[in-house]
C-alpha cells in the first residue's frame, strides 16, 4: 500500500482529480450541474450521486443567479448552516439562517404538535416571502412537505429548493412531492442525502462566484 505524500492545501485538488478519473461520462450534465455532482461525490465518497441527483430545468444556473443577487439561504439544520461557505456568502451579501433552535419555533411546534421543521418553513414565509430565497433541506422531509403546501397556497415561492433529506420515513415521498411544486429544485432522489450534501450543493454554486 502506497501512502501519497501530499500537502494539506493540495488534498482537495487531488481528490477532485481522482473523482474526475473515476466518475465516467458527464456529458448529460450542464457545467454547473457537473460541479454540483462532483462536490457531492467529494463530500460523501459516494458516486451514486451521479445517478440520483435530479435537476429541474436550469436549476443550477438559476441558483447561481439567485446567489449572485444576494439570496436569503435558509437551512433545516445547524449542521448544514455550518457547512456553507461563510466567506462566499459574505462576499455575495447572502444571508444565512436556520430557525430550528429558535425558542419561538420550539414552543410553537410543541403547541401545534408538528415538527420544528414545519414551523421553520412557516417562519421563513413570514420573514422572507418577498425575498429571493433558497431553501436547503438536508434532514427533515416535513420541511419539503410544508414548502410544497405553502407554494401551492401561493404564500411562498423560493428561487430554488435543495431537497436532500436522508432517511427512511417519508423521505422518498417528500422528495417526489417537491419535484411537483413548480419551482426550481435540486433533489437527491431516494433515501440518500444529509446536511453535508445540502451544504455541498450550495457550496458548489457559491464557488462558481467566489474565488477561494
Amino acid at each position: 500500500m502506497k501512502i501519497e505524500n501530499i500537502l494539506p492545501a493540495d488534498i482537495e485538488r487531488r481528490s477532485m482529480e481522482i473523482i474526475e478519473s473515476e466518475i465516467g461520462d458527464m456529458s448529460a450534465f450542464s457545467e454547473p450541474e457537473k460541479l454540483i455532482v462532483k462536490r457531492c461525490v467529494h463530500t460523501t465518497a459516494d458516486f451514486d450521486y451521479k445517478e440520483n441527483l435530479r435537476f429541474s430545468e436550469n436549476a443550477a444556473e438559476l441558483g447561481i443567479t439567485a446567489l449572485k443577487s444576494g439570496a436569503v439561504i435558509v437551512t433545516d439544520t445547524q449542521m448544514a448552516l455550518a457547512g456553507i461557505s461563510k466567506p462566499a456568502c459574505k462576499q455575495l451579501s447572502c444571508e444565512l439562517h436556520c430557525f430550528m433552535s429558535d425558542p419561538d419555533v420550539a414552543e410553537k411546534a410543541k403547541a401545534l404538535g408538528v415538527t420544528r421543521a414545519v414551523v421553520s418553513v412557516d417562519k421563513t414565509a413570514e420573514l422572507f416571502a418577498d425575498r429571493t430565497l433558497i431553501y436547503a433541506v438536508g434532514n427533515a422531509p416535513t420541511a419539503l412537505i410544508r414548502l410544497h403546501g405553502l407554494i401551492t397556497e401561493r404564500k411562498l415561492r423560493p428561487a430554488l429548493i435543495i431537497g436532500a433529506p436522508v432517511g427512511f420515513v417519508n423521505v422518498v415521498e417528500a422528495k417526489k412531492l417537491i419535484m411537483t411544486a413548480g419551482v426550481p429544485y435540486i433533489v437527491a432522489e431516494g433515501r440518500k442525502g444529509g446536511s453535508t450534501v445540502a451544504a455541498a450543493i450550495l457550496n458548489a454554486m457559491l464557488y462558481v462566484l467566489y474565488e477561494r
